[in-house]
């Protein structure tokens, strides 16, 4: 018995990674992080350009819990997430140009956002300042919610 416990042992201990293991685990740690952070101001610089140009101030009419600016911003924040995660994956194999490149898609993505929901709502006469602050829940907020998801596609795809 203590032979065997012996020799199981002697089997796990000789098990070995790969070289260069740590230094490509803290790589991708490192890669992660930084992603991460850019991912996170990305979805901020994402949230006060549509907080900016949408009458209202949208982190209040969220936290009250008006149903309209819930859903226009979810919306939002997925679109944006949306063009974030495509251009993470599609970027480059370097990590200074992966990078590079999340940021400018990420940006290139808000301002298309912004200037489509803008858009829309000049072409459908859609008041999205007084839709967004109503309390109860009014269909053209789906539309705009669509709009954003749509366009966040319509980017994510234009990167990849």
């Amino acid at each position: 018995m203590e032979n065997l416990v012996t020799t199981q042992l002697a089997a796990v201990s000789n098990i070995a990674l790969p070289a260069g293991f740590g230094a490509d685990l803290g790589k991708g740690i490192g890669a992660i992080a930084l992603y991460a952070i850019i991912g996170l101001v990305l979805m901020l610089i994402g949230f006060y350009a549509i907080d900016w140009t949408t009458p209202g101030k949208l982190s209040d009419l969220v936290r009250t819990g008006k149903p309209n600016a819930v859903i226009v911003t979810a919306s939002g924040m997925l679109s944006m997430a949306l063009i974030i995660v495509v251009a993470i994956f599609f970027s480059a194999s370097d990590l200074t140009a992966g990078l590079i490149t999340s940021v400018v898609y990420g940006l290139i993505g808000i301002v298309v956002q912004v200037l489509a929901v803008r858009t829309l709502e000049w072409v459908t006469k859609l008041d999205v300042g007084s839709t967004i602050q109503d309390d109860k829940f009014a269909p053209a907020s789906v539309v705009v919610a669509a709009v954003h998801i749509a366009l966040g596609l319509i980017v994510a795809v234009a990167i990849s």
